[in-house]
């Protein structure tokens, strides 16, 4: 299995050194899972694609700062790709920005959230249990940072966990796409570290609120196992 990692953002300069980009934080993730896994890394916000789609077994999309809704040629441009990737049945995954990517692309709706922002550790629950899930806990403890929410999700796509404050949290189109709202390639350090960066922007409620939960635990090797279950399927 060779992944392509489609990188839409840089990890900010004075954290890269301690954690990695992006794409280097989903390899760690599913590395500890699957050590075999081969990898491609395409940075598209600099038009970097594969000479043939392919190239590579599966697809997976990072997160950004970028809001789906902007009018870049990049974005448009991936959109494109989503949506070739859909008509060829192509395996996708998406986070964050690529899970609200994926649904604005494919039909559906991302919008900024009235409910402002969602940081630290947050639990979405499984109203319905896939195959690939372990088949254990409906909570799951995930990571977030997101001002952005999908507010309707393509006609194709099942909703398959979410919260109060997010309701279309996990997603599925057919057996080739699967997309989460949160960051499982997160670790607590990062996400700390990200809060006190954007401590002014996204106010002290919101960050007092996600410091402290970070005393939870995150789940994110169980996103990991589950991502693999979903590509080997």
């Amino acid at each position: 299995m060779k992944l392509g990692i489609l990188r839409t953002d840089a990890v900010r300069p004075e954290l890269k050194l301690e954690y990695g980009e992006y794409p280097d934080m989903f390899i760690a993730l599913l590395r500890h899972s699957d050590p075999n896994l081969e990898y491609a890394v395409y940075d598209v916000e600099l038009g970097q694609y594969p000479a043939d789609i392919d190239e590579v077994d599966a697809y997976l999309i990072t997160g950004s700062k970028s809001s789906v809704y902007e009018d870049k040629p990049w974005i448009v441009e991936l959109m494109e790709f989503v949506r070739e990737l859909n008509r060829r049945h192509k395996k996708l995954l998406g986070f964050c920005f690529g899970h609200q990517l994926v649904a604005q692309a494919l039909g559906g709706k991302t919008e900024r959230s009235a409910k402002g922002w969602g940081v630290g550790l947050h639990t979405h629950r499984f109203t319905t249990v896939p195959s690939w899930h372990d088949q254990g806990d409906v909570d799951l403890n995930i990571l977030v940072s997101h001002q952005d929410q999908v507010v309707a999700v393509p006609h194709s796509a099942r909703v398959l966990a979410g919260s109060e404050f997010c309701e279309n949290a996990v997603c599925q189109i057919g057996d080739h796409i699967l997309t989460f709202q949160g960051h499982p390639e997160f670790v607590p350090e990062y996400s700390r570290e990200l809060l006190s960066i954007r401590r002014e922007r996204i106010g002290e409620a919101a960050y007092a609120a996600g410091v402290s939960s970070l005393s939870g635990i995150a789940q994110g090797q169980r996103v990991g196992s589950w991502v693999l279950n979903f590509l080997d399927a």
